[in-house]
């Protein structure tokens, strides 16, 4: 029985056990475990080799290759804008400042992968939804589109902060003129990328620019800022500029010229303020304006600076530089008489006239009854040349120099241009074009005793004078000229309590169509005080209203000089020259409160620096 067992079936995996020993040999003799060891090592090797060379190569030989690629993808060189400089007065109040505003943008392609906020978008921004979609659309092959420029920032973070696609914002500056309308003309505007268009924005816009900066920074794909990577170079802000104007003047320059625009009903007018000792000029007013902080809402016309722009004939302003050229090419005296009777003299086949018959005038006589008759006869004893050549160092026929953007020159022939007429039709001021300011320096000549400057709209400049007139006669051109604004001149209403005033009257017909018309413009132009001159104004008022009264320079123009230059002198505590028709003034003001029984009634005003007084 045991011997059942000692043999199994081969089914069973029972047969002889050398024949299964046998049998493993055979089954792994091609194994060889040590090769293979080998042939791992030497492929992992290799492989380590490998990888190691390719991290060389990327992380070394071409790292500035790939670092170039990544930086072409997520950073971004960004400018740093620069703050455009502030125009101060000539006390350092701010006439233009830059207030820091926001500019949303978008880049086009990314926000068109999600046109569902497309919606949304055009309503934070208050845009029609179409009129953004059609933008877009038309603009997908952009990378960088506006959306909205010179947003409140709060109102530019509230857009960004929606998280749409693609849009972002940035920093810009928009200029703030606190003065509004009453400096519009002098300063100009800048445009939306805040670079000078008129005025002295656009006369000192390489020196009010300031110099952008750069910074790299990483965005993500998105296009948000995720890194702020270092500053390339610092933004340069531009330079503050401080004008010869003074803010309180112009005020005063502005307000008197608009209140005689709508009394008058004239269509425009245009003021000077000059600094007689300087040249500095320290108010320019036109009417009409505009606001420079909201351009697009006046017409094109309102932009121009008429003072130093318009050409108008200068009418009898012209008279007080007719006597100065004859006192200085000795033809005539102070006392010299001139015999104005009828009232008109022939000039060619017309007429020189006055407005009332006045007998026989001496050169005082002539300016204070602003005759054009006596005028006449004055630059009849004047050679062309010498006339030519006076009015010439006056300034007349070129620009002043002021630097002003657009200036004009004057229309102002050479002698051998004239008529036989013209010599004489020019001494009362017509036949030659003038601007304002043009009229302003030659005034502000004479009472700098000869010595004219450059006008000057920048605050020290200290432009050189040079002499055109002997300082004895400036001194008795101005002595004449003074009686204008006394009693049986015809510019009363110039006339300032405390101060001697001197100045000219002018009312020149408009020039329309070969010929004149019954149009005029109004001018006063004066200096004061007397003794020793500080301003100088210009006032010119275009085509008033002959049935609102009157159309002549000493109704429509006279009392805005007036009004301005009371409130300069007190402004600039400028001594008066005429004390004691102050005090006869004020006494007859207390005895006409003592004979109303003591009932109040209105003292009268101080005139500057009266000593024992306040200013």
């Amino acid at each position: 029985m045991m011997s059942r067992f000692r043999k199994r079936p081969r089914w069973l995996g029972g047969g002889d056990r050398r024949e299964r020993m046998s049998a493993r040999p055979r089954a792994h003799a091609g194994f060889d475990l040590h090769k293979r060891m080998w042939v791992v090592g030497i492929g992992l090797g290799l492989g380590s080799t490998i990888l190691v060379g390719r991290a060389m190569q990327l992380q070394v030989i071409d790292r500035g290759f790939y670092q170039q690629q990544g930086d072409a993808r997520f950073v971004r060189e960004l400018p740093i804008v620069a703050s455009r400089g502030m125009i101060l007065d000539r006390n350092g109040e701010p006439l233009a400042i830059s207030s820091p505003v926001e500019s949303v943008w978008v880049n086009p392609k990314e926000l068109l992968r999600a046109p569902e906020r497309i919606p949304e978008l055009a309503d934070a921004l208050g845009i029609p939804r179409d009129e953004l979609a059609s933008r877009l659309s038309a603009r997908a092959d952009k990378e960088f589109v506006y959306l909205k420029r010179r947003m409140n920032p709060d109102d530019a973070a509230r857009v960004v902060a929606l998280d749409i696609p693609g849009v972002s914002s940035q920093r810009e500056y928009r200029r703030f003129y606190p003065q509004g309308e009453a400096m519009a003309h002098i300063l100009g505007f800048t445009n939306i990328d805040d670079r000078g268009q008129e005025g002295l924005e656009l006369a000192f816009d390489d020196w009010l620019t300031g110099k952008p900066g750069a910074k790299r920074v990483i965005r993500d794909n998105r296009g948000r800022i995720v890194e702020n990577v270092d500053l390339v170079r610092a933004a340069q802000p531009g330079r503050d500029l401080t004008l010869s104007i003074d803010r309180r003047i112009q005020y005063l320059t502005h307000r008197e010229l608009r209140n005689a625009i709508a009394e008058t009903g004239a269509s425009s007018g245009s003021a000077v303020v000059l600094d007689v000792h300087t040249g500095e000029v320290l108010a320019m007013a036109n009417l009409p304006t505009f606001n420079p902080n909201s351009v697009g809402s006046a017409p094109s016309d309102a932009h121009r600076n008429r003072a130093v722009t318009d050409l108008l004939e200068p009418g009898s302003t012209m008279k007080p530089l007719t006597v100065a050229a004859a006192l200085e090419a000795g033809v005539i005296a102070p006392e010299t008489l001139f015999n104005t009777s009828p009232g008109w003299i022939p000039n060619g086949k017309y007429r020189t006239t006055d407005t009332h018959n006045y007998g026989v005038l001496d050169t005082t006589g002539v300016i204070r009854k602003s005759s054009n008759v006596g005028a006449a006869l004055i630059a009849r004893r004047l050679s062309d040349v010498q006339f030519n050549d006076f009015l010439r160092r006056f300034g007349y026929g070129r620009s002043t120099g002021s630097g002003f953007p657009g200036e004009a020159a004057g229309l102002f022939p050479q002698p051998a241009r004239w008529s036989g007429t013209t010599k004489q039709t020019m001494s009362y001021g017509y036949g030659l074009s003038v601007t304002p300011l043009q009229i302003a320096t030659a005034y502000a000549a004479l009472g700098n005793g000869g010595l004219l400057h450059q006008p000057s709209f920048i605050h020290g400049e200290n432009k050189p004078a040079h002499r055109v007139l002997d300082p004895r006669i400036a001194a008795e051109v101005l002595r004449m000229m003074q009686t204008v604004t006394e009693p049986g001149g015809t510019a009363t209403r110039a006339a300032i309590l405390g101060y001697h005033v001197a100045g000219k009257t002018g009312t020149s017909r408009k020039a329309s169509g070969g010929g004149y018309s019954r149009r005029y413009i109004g001018y006063f132009a004066g200096l004061v005080p007397v003794d020793r001159p500080r301003f100088a104004m210009v006032v010119a008022v275009n085509d008033p209203d002959p049935a609102r009264g009157s159309y002549y320079g000493g109704v429509v123009a006279a009392p805005v000089f007036h009004n301005v230059m009371e409130g300069a002198l007190r402004l600039m505590d400028v001594s008066p020259d005429n004390l004691d028709a102050w005090l006869a003034a004020q006494a007859s003001a207390d005895a006409k409160r003592q004979r109303a029984g003591g009932s109040a009634a209105p003292a009268m005003p101080a005139p500057a620096a009266v000593p024992g007084r306040a200013p």
